[in-house]
């Protein structure tokens, strides 16, 4: 499932003017046509001279029974039209899920155009820079290539579940006179929608900002020359849900419905005081039902960003360019529904392109940033999975 594209210009005086297309994969399936079709159809518009795919949750939720079909969906990949003139590869696939201590099942996925003369890729154990030649394909024993750092996230950061798929790779490159290195992350999800309502911020919040800062430390620590460093993947962001709420809801009346034996909290309702006392929201563990979805899509929900805080504690760290696109999460998997959302959570901006502020000036210029790149999506009008959004950073100029 496509979830992030994006183009970052590279032009300097040693590069020739050509594109980085950066594309983020969310919750692995193999891609129906639709899906199949927006995203070739990027890659064959832009002919981008880098390609990098982030997935996570290889092999998909039931990754026992599906994990044998990975091989196959990647060989097709491989051997796809629209990635014929990209003679070098390097594919990083996390599926050794009987290791629980260290299974991630996060894919990364690299093709370099035949055109691009000049890119090597790190070694993280002699810390020096290889040529990338041929096609490779890594799926065992990842934690001892040393083309790439991983690491799962502590267990102690998310005690309320037995063993989580969350973590990080990271793999350098460098073009030319450039370094920078590429992050693919999944943080931790709302496990409880009546959880994530008792406080602001959530427990949930808290813990993805406890994970996000474990990386930010690991990736610009002092065992590596510092660089410029793009994040995107799965970041789990969720809107704060009390304050969300509270403003969404702001003149109905609660009800709470507790279970009979431990009298926890089952349900909440939410009725307007008049109108005959509809039901405008009910809350439950995995049921987050509004009345009128409309408010989500509504210029492409950005009234409700005021709402979507988790990225504030890093706002030194870390920039976003301005989002002017829906919340990618949670989409219908109804083929026939690609605008809906699914009422199991309320809808937010999990899927996200992060980068350093060195990322951002070696990239664009930011005193001409809005001219020069777009932060949009594609796939808007196709099912391409619970997580559709896929946010694209598009030059207008240099483009090949």
């Amino acid at each position: 499932m496509l979830t992030t594209v994006g183009l970052c210009d590279f032009s300097s005086s040693s590069v020739p003017a050509s594109t980085c297309l950066i594309i983020y994969l969310e919750k692995w399936r193999a891609p129906g046509a639709p899906a199949c079709m927006s995203n070739s159809r990027t890659v064959q518009s832009h002919k981008p001279h880098f390609l990098a795919l982030h997935c996570q949750e290889v092999g998909g939720k039931n990754y026992e029974a599906s994990m044998s079909h990975v091989g196959s969906f990647v060989k097709e990949l491989l051997s796809s039209d629209a990635l014929k003139e990209y003679n070098r590869a390097r594919v990083y696939l996390d599926e050794d899920y009987k290791s629980k201590e260290q299974f991630t099942a996060l894919g990364s996925f690299y093709f370099i155009h035949e055109t691009l003369k000049n890119i090597q890729q790190f070694d993280f154990n002699a810390k020096t820079f290889e040529k990338v030649v041929g096609r490779e394909t890594c799926s065992e024993t990842l934690e001892s290539r040393s083309s790439l750092e991983k690491a799962k996230f502590p267990k102690d950061y998310y005690p309320q579940c037995k063993w989580s798929r969350k973590g990080f790779i990271r793999t350098r490159w460098a073009l030319a006179d450039w370094t920078f290195d590429l992050v693919n992350i999944h943080l931790f999800h709302d496990a409880s929608n009546l959880v994530a309502w008792e406080n602001s911020p959530s427990v949930y919040s808290t813990t993805r900002q406890k994970a996000l800062g474990f990386v930010l430390d690991r990736i610009t620590d002092q065992r590596y020359e510092k660089v410029p460093y793009f994040i995107f993947g799965d970041f789990n962001f969720r809107l704060d849900s009390k304050q969300f709420i509270e403003s969404l809801c702001s003149t109905a009346t609660m009800q709470t419905v507790t279970t009979g034996k431990t009298n926890e909290v089952d349900k909440l309702i939410f009725r307007e005081s008049d109108n005959d006392k509809k039901v405008v929201l009910q809350l439950e563990k995995k049921l987050f039902n509004y009345v009128n979805q409309d408010v989500f899509r509504e210029n492409n929900g950005t009234s409700l960003l005021e709402f979507d805080k988790e990225l504030a504690p890093f706002k030194d760290r870390l920039i976003e360019l301005e989002i002017s696109f829906p919340p990618s999460y949670p989409y219908s998997e109804d083929s026939t529904q690609g605008k809906e959302y699914m009422n199991t959570r309320c809808p937010a901006w999990c899927d996200r392109i992060l980068m350093s502020p060195s990322a951002r000036d070696l990239f664009f210029k930011p005193e001409n940033e809005e001219k020069t790149v777009t932060y949009d999506n594609i796939g808007a009008n196709v099912c391409m999975g619970d997580h559709k959004v896929t946010p694209r950073l598009r030059p207008h100029t240099h483009c090949s």
